[in-house]
């Protein structure tokens, strides 16, 4: 089982940015996918999710600038950052949820910074 994020990097405050994250060695539809990111000294914090069904949720700091979404066909999972800040900085990592099983990713690092 593989999950890697993608798309992270250097941006402005107020830039767009999207992380991708690809799966394989799992059943992707049954699976949710949640997005989390862990800034320096800080514990991991759920920033968004979306279920099998492709219901969302979001933590209340990214409602109306993030959006998570999937394609089942290319098993990955999305997460689109519009109107990002400093406060956005962090490592963000992908991860997979069935019941009792759980997946990680390593890790994609964003950095918000002028």
């Amino acid at each position: 089982v593989q999950l890697v994020e993608t798309g992270g990097g250097l941006v402005q405050p107020g830039d767009s940015l999207r992380l991708s994250c690809a799966a394989s060695g799992i059943n992707f539809s049954i699976f949710g996918f949640y997005w989390y990111r862990q800034a320096p000294g800080k514990q991991r914090d759920l920033v968004a999710g979306i279920t099998s069904g492709s219901q969302t949720n979001y933590t209340d700091s990214v409602k109306g600038r993030f959006t998570i979404s999937r394609d089942n066909a290319k098993k990955t999972v999305f997460l689109q950052m519009n109107n990002v800040s400093p406060e956005d900085t962090a490592v963000y990592y992908c991860s997979a949820k069935f019941i009792y099983t759980e997946y990680w990713g390593q890790g994609t690092q964003v950095t918000v910074s002028s």
